[in-house]
């Protein structure tokens, strides 16, 4: 069963206007959660404001945001003010703009959505904005109010719907070569790449979601579930932090010698693999 969308509104580019519904293409609802409990009462603790400085709770009514502009002063700014400065529709997603899809790097995009047509009158006008840029190799650009606040969206067709990704501003990403600068530019040993290239083809497999999946998670699950039957939880595994060497070697493994190793254990693991 598909979940209910969290946001509803028009899709527009131009004059073609159509009803549309958006949900979160990902979903945190298989995650073990926890609330704080007062182990004395077996109560819920809550969560509250405090002032600072006296120390004593502040009314829903009293609290304003405020911009640090040094150590102990603040710039307020009201609800009415922060207001003012958000898209006038907060329910339109206008494409004003389209690029090329592969012009836009990987790590601009942050949050995905299902964006799809709302009823079947939507249906058409939905289909036409999806297929024209599927055909372009395009992506339109838009912005609207999502989680609070103004995003940024990039809208991609994708199958019979449209991905809408959340894009990070430009403050927010970092530039990789003031990381990756200071790497030798020198090309590895061509033997060691062809070795490197076995170990590749030994370990490739088909994507599977289960490659992906969270050990924590499953282990959290059994704890809670034999507290919920009230018996003992299993114990940790063995080894599953491997403790740290106490001695350091004094020589370092020369990396052919490593691959040599490598592709040996692999072909021999191959069968059993």
């Amino acid at each position: 069963m598909a979940p209910r969308s969290f946001w509803k509104g028009y899709l527009r580019l131009s004059l073609v206007t159509c009803r549309v519904a958006m949900v979160p293409a990902t979903s945190p609802r298989g995650k073990v959660r926890f609330h704080t409990i007062n182990r004395a009462t077996g109560n819920r603790v809550e969560s509250r404001y405090v002032d600072e400085e006296t120390g004593k709770p502040v009314r829903e009514s009293d609290e304003v945001k405020g911009y640090p502009v040094s150590e102990d002063r603040f710039i307020l700014l009201e609800d009415d003010e922060l207001e003012a400065v958000a898209l006038e529709s907060a329910r339109t997603i206008d494409i004003d703009t389209f690029v090329a899809r592969d012009e836009i790097p990987w790590i601009w995009l942050d949050k995905a959505h299902y964006l799809t047509p709302d009823d079947k009158i939507a249906e058409e006008a939905f289909s036409v904005i999806r297929d024209a840029m599927a055909a372009t190799g395009m992506v339109g650009i838009s912005r609207v109010v999502l989680y609070r606040r103004e995003r940024a969206l990039m809208l991609e067709p994708r199958g019979k719907g449209i991905v809408v990704w959340t894009l990070r501003y430009g403050d927010e990403v970092r530039e990789a070569e003031d990381y990756f600068s200071g790497i030798d530019e020198g090309k590895p040993d061509t033997k060691a790449l062809r070795m490197i290239g076995k170990l590749i083809d030994e370990r490739t497999a088909e994507w599977d979601p289960s490659m992906v999946q969270d050990p924590v998670q499953k282990r959290l699950k059994r704890i809670i579930s034999s507290k919920k039957k009230k018996q003992k939880p299993p114990a940790p595994r063995k080894g599953g932090k491997k403790e740290a060497s106490a001695e350091t070697p004094d020589n370092v493994v020369s990396i052919m010698d490593a691959l040599r190793k490598s592709v040996e254990a692999e072909k021999k693991g191959g069968k059993s693999r």
